[in-house]
């Protein structure tokens, strides 16, 4: 079990599991709601509103009334994902009869619950009855969130740097959890005996939302791979995250109701900081903005690359900024010609992120100074952070006046020398580079190739293609598997 080399997606996760599954987890009009609001691009929610409450199914032909005809590809991705999440049906075609589709039923009644509302379903939460602390507002939460958070990014970060761990750190099973997702691994040569790998380097990158599924699919994996020893359900898992997200701020819940299941990934929630309970009131629970952002295009906390960004701005570390969009701060990072890197922040995990690849030799109240050495950069490459990961890392949080300087001139933000120094040092200890995927090749004519290529090229998982060899490769193949399946029925 691990993430790999990229952000390990909720929808990869999903497209993994058995129509049986769906089926359950359709039951819940929280769910339903849920995957229709983070799972679908738009024309696939236009084409669930119009079938949410038609009496009976559509011709798959009307779609092309409603879809332009340079919006053939669009609507095929479209329908992939709606068919992959098995929230349509679509009948096989026939000689005397037209395709049609139509909501699976399971998931039409859900969502039609959860627009509409009624029933005692309860997927959205019973909110307890219970006398409520004044003082666990959502300030109080969002403090509470950020702690936890952070302290599970320190001890990536810390895991190769030598500013110290800030806090008493995560518990033992989050460690765990992070070493077999392989964010971090067991090392020898580091101070601590753990080392960050380059999927943890791009955990860290991510925006708080991405990194909170990140560890959350994690956890659904493991839970999976032991659920003869604890008997946890990760349908029921999964369910329960979804009903999170759709929970209120601030608002106290009962855990009574819940399932035995549910209150058994309570501890767990805790430790992640998605959910607080009150030692005194240990019946009731509240969801924090990790949670109740999971499913929303919302940002849950900042980053640490907004972090890093914010400190320019000036904006402050309290609970007021949690919520606070990346597009709201601004650079703090100087980088020039002779390697020296400037950085105005006096945030320990934005130190430790910079301490990953720079060496850092001057610290001040509100700015850390040091330099891009041969050395420092390949010591992050030992640690599988790659030279463009670095040089996306700076150009994205370079200073205002960097960014200015380079609009003006029409040239790019960072110095050409750094970059191709970057690359250089990291030259000198690869020779070659692994990308995951499917080969496609022995098509039945050259349309079909050039039609599958074009294709997976539109859906961003085309990795490299020969058209004289007519093959390529790709990095997923089930839509595209999909699509060819279409295309030899439409043919």
């Amino acid at each position: 079990m691990s993430v790999g080399t990229q952000s390990y997606q909720l929808s990869d996760y999903l497209e993994k599991l058995p129509g049986t599954t769906f089926r359950k987890l359709y039951q819940q009009p929280s769910t339903a709601f849920a995957v229709f609001r983070r799972m679908l691009p738009h024309l696939a929610k236009t084409f669930v509103m119009a079938l949410l409450y038609m009496p009976s199914p559509l011709r798959l032909t009307d779609l092309d009334i409603w879809v332009k005809s340079e919006g053939k590809m669009q609507r095929d991705l479209a329908l992939s994902i709606l068919r992959s999440l098995h929230i349509v049906q679509i009948t096989p075609p026939g000689k005397d009869r037209v395709q049609e589709m139509q909501l699976t039923t399971n998931f039409k009644n859900s969502l039609r619950l959860a627009l509409e509302g009624g029933s005692s379903h309860n997927s959205f939460g019973v909110p307890s009855t219970l006398p409520v602390d004044p003082a666990v507002n959502v300030a109080y939460l969002d403090r509470y969130a950020r702690k936890k958070w952070e302290d599970i990014l320190h001890y990536v970060v810390n895991s190769v740097s030598d500013l110290g761990s800030v806090g008493g750190g995560p518990k033992a099973s989050v460690k765990e959890l992070l070493l077999a997702g392989r964010l971090v691994e067991r090392r020898g040569d580091t101070r601590v005996g753990i080392g960050i790998t380059q999927a943890g380097f791009t955990f860290l990158l991510q925006e708080a939302n991405a990194q909170v599924w990140t560890l959350l699919l994690l956890w659904l994996e493991a839970a999976d791979a032991t659920k003869s020893q604890t008997g946890m359900d990760s349908v029921d898992m999964l369910s329960f995250l979804f009903m999170l997200a759709s929970l209120e701020l601030g608002r106290a819940y009962d855990t009574s109701v819940l399932s035995e299941t549910r209150r058994n990934m309570l501890p767990s929630l805790v430790d992640f900081g998605l959910i607080y309970i009150p030692r005194d009131t240990p019946k009731q629970y509240f969801p924090t903005r990790l949670a109740t952002t999971l499913t929303s295009s919302a940002s849950a906390l900042r980053s640490v690359s907004a972090g890093l960004a914010a400190a320019t701005a000036g904006t402050s570390g309290d609970a007021s900024s949690l919520g606070a969009p990346r597009t709201e701060v601004k650079g703090s990072v100087i980088v020039e010609t002779n390697y020296r890197l400037y950085a105005y922040t006096s945030s320990p995990l934005q130190i430790a992120v910079l301490a990953l690849f720079t060496d850092l030799n001057m610290r001040f109240a509100d700015m850390v100074a040091g330099r891009l050495t041969r050395e420092s950069v390949r010591q992050a490459i030992t640690y599988g952070i790659t030279a463009d990961q670095i040089v996306s890392y700076l150009a994205a949080h370079a200073h205002e006046q960097m960014s200015r300087v380079a609009a003006a001139a029409g040239r790019s933000i960072l110095p050409p020398t750094v970059v191709d120094q970057v690359r250089l040092w990291q030259l000198e200890t690869e020779r070659m580079k692994t990308t995951g995927g499917f080969l496609f090749k022995d098509f039945e004519s050259p349309d079909e190739y050039l039609g599958m290529a074009s294709y997976a090229e539109e859906i961003g998982v085309l990795v490299w293609k020969n058209d004289k060899k007519q093959m390529f490769f790709a990095s997923k193949a089930q839509q595209l598997a999909a699509y060819l399946k279409s295309r030899k029925k439409e043919g």
